[in-house]
């Protein structure tokens, strides 16, 4: 799995270890253990629930509960490279996800066409399933999404809650930032 960290000085780590942990009990390797609030136990985890073998998930003081998520808590990135989004922990065979019913998000698409999906999904009608969904707040509808392609990176972000895209930000020279924006 490979994973990214911060190293406090303003520079990042990009990491590739194999998972050694089963946090979401469905007998498959998910997870990396590791010491990622630093406390000096290796009781926190890095996740793979979406086997696309990237981290998605950061998990904190496993050994406060053991494996079962009682006491630990579970974050998804927000999109900016923070794990700043509390998430529930998963059940075996399905991934761990926001406040929202286990593995789907609600969202509108650019025509107002109300969805119920999985994170990845078709949003910009290529036919192909990989343009990601967040929900940054966790009530289970999508507020920001992130298309790549051959021209860059788009963004679209809900800024008031209402589940309509407010505005397009367009990075065209892939560096993370984005070039310009729009509302729509």
């Amino acid at each position: 799995m490979e994973y990214c960290l911060g190293d406090g000085d303003g520079t990042a780590t990009i990491w590739d270890r194999g998972a050694d942990i089963d946090l979401d009990g469905d007998g498959r390797l998910d997870a990396v253990s590791l010491d990622f609030d630093g406390d000096g136990l290796a009781d926190d985890a890095l996740a793979d629930f979406d086997g696309d073998g990237l981290a998605d998930h950061a998990v904190l003081d496993l050994d406060k509960g053991g494996l079962d998520g009682s006491a630990a808590r579970y974050f998804t990135d927000d999109g900016s490279g923070t794990w700043a989004v509390a998430a529930n922990p998963p059940r075996a065979g399905q991934p761990a996800q926001g406040n929202a019913a286990v593995g789907q998000l609600r969202w509108l698409g650019l025509d107002g066409v109300e969805h119920t999906s999985r994170p990845l999904v078709d949003f910009d009608g290529d036919g192909q399933v990989d343009d990601r969904l967040l929900d940054s707040d966790g009530n289970g509808l999508a507020d920001r999404a992130i298309v790549a392609d051959d021209n860059g990176v788009t963004g679209y972000v809900d800024t008031d809650g209402d589940g309509r895209w407010d505005v397009k930000l367009t990075d065209i020279d892939g560096d993370g930032t984005a070039d310009a924006a729009a509302t729509l």
